[in-house]
């Protein structure tokens, strides 16, 4: 119900405001950029696509999908039948059974929540996606309101929209491809970003499920995790831009191939039929990313409407008028976009950072902030969208508010993280 009050109120007010400029402004084209798109122009490097074009792109994500959804999902299937979904689960059991209660221990979703987290803090979105619906189907086989997210999905989901991740790759290279001078320096604020926001949505979401934080399975979890991430922070602190960029490579891409190899090794040691299995798990990916068609078209149009209909810059320009009265430093105003429209679209952040350092230069406060709200969540509509969609959960409860939150924790912890290190 929260999703679809939110997307009518995205629609209501772009054609509201595209109706205010249009017979009050004087902007006789805005209703045709809003269906056909607008060009991109000196001025504004970013294209606006219009409600046509992107359903296009809804259904090429979706067709692009289908192929990475078969592929993992078909893996997934072998290390179902040979055992090793349950044996990861019960090395993470302890931990996840705390703050998991109503998952048994020994049950697949287990497994298939820590192949999405792990793929999520690699940067890995496209394998993070096939095992983030995995785990939600697994998760919705133990919900008994079929129609309502269960305290386990919620749970999964708000941890998963924090977007921990260890190194921002593609922001890395997108900083690299626009000649910043240090194209790594936003990596530790967006590893301290994701972090923050990841323990703000667990603190929320167990207080919701009266969830203790405090047991020692769960403290000792959380400083061990800790600790890798300061090992990890000194590590890759000590290497230049080339080095981050070739370590992060080859440690996601070495992690997905290290799989793929336990993955079929193990299925033949267990003498099953590895080809079928996969066949099978194909084609349940297949399945999958057709019926998230409506769902990812219904977001990115909704998006697409605000974007185009010039909501986003009204919002931004009222919010430095504001800031600029109250005599505040207005630097972080300019990066601001990438943050507002980060809950919204990747991409659509993305074309947000890069046409902030067009604009203000790459190596500007404004263009540093900006790859640091792009590193430091992930897109929140569209990941509630994707999975909840994909098993059919319409009353998504809280979930939406506490990504919200943590989004909003992210950015301003992102803000004072950008002024201690950039300034």
């Amino acid at each position: 119900m929260a999703l679809s009050r939110i997307w009518s109120a995205f629609i209501i007010v772009a054609i509201l405001v595209a109706a205010f400029k249009c017979f009050f402004l004087g902007e006789t084209q805005i209703f045709s950029y809003m269906i056909s798109g607008k060009a991109s122009d000196p001025a504004n490097p970013l294209k606006l696509d219009g409600v046509i074009e992107t359903c296009w792109v809804a259904v090429e994500i979706c067709l692009k999908l289908i192929g990475v959804l078969c592929l993992f999902m078909g893996f997934m299937s072998i290390a179902e039948r040979a055992g090793g979904i349950r044996f990861l689960s019960r090395i993470i059991g302890p931990f996840f059974s705390k703050i998991f209660p109503d998952v048994p221990k020994d049950h697949p979703a287990m497994g298939h929540m820590v192949m999405n987290y792990s793929a999520n803090l690699l940067g890995l979105d496209n394998a993070a996606t096939p095992f983030g619906i995995k785990s939600m189907e697994s998760l919705q086989e133990l919900n008994p309101n079929k129609d309502v997210a269960s305290n386990a999905q919620i749970m999964f989901l708000c941890l998963h929209a924090a977007g921990f991740n260890l190194i921002p790759v593609s922001v890395i290279a997108v900083r690299a491809a626009q000649n910043a001078s240090d194209p790594t320096d936003v990596f530790i604020p967006c590893m301290i970003v994701t972090f923050v926001g990841t323990l703000v949505a667990l603190t929320i979401v167990a207080l919701r499920q009266k969830v203790n934080l405090f047991q020692p399975v769960i403290l000792i979890w959380l400083l061990g995790i800790s600790a890798a991430i300061v090992a990890l922070v000194l590590y890759v602190s000590s290497l230049n831009a080339a080095s981050i960029q070739s370590f992060s490579g080859l440690l996601s891409n070495g992690l997905i191939l290290l799989v793929f190899l336990l993955i079929v090794l193990g299925g033949v040691y267990k003498k099953i039929d590895v080809f079928s299995a996969f066949i099978d798990g194909a084609r349940g990916g297949f399945d999958t990313a057709i019926k998230i068609i409506p769902y990812i078209l219904g977001i990115l149009v909704a998006v697409s409407m605000l974007r185009t209909s010039g909501t986003f810059d009204m919002v931004i320009n009222g919010m430095k008028y504001v800031f600029h009265a109250l005599g505040a430093d207005t630097r972080f105003v300019d990066a601001l976009p990438t943050a507002l429209i980060r809950p919204l679209s990747g991409g659509a952040a993305r074309g947000m950072m890069v046409s902030t350092m067009t604009t203000f230069g790459p190596d500007s406060f404004a263009s540093k902030l900006s790859g640091v709200f792009q590193g430091a969540a992930d897109t929140t509509f569209y990941v509630v969208a994707v999975y909840f969609g994909a098993v059919g959960i319409k009353n998504t409860r809280y979930s939406i508010g506490t990504m919200l939150l943590a989004d909003l924790a992210g950015v301003l912890t992102a803000i004072g993280i950008s002024y201690l290190f950039f300034t």
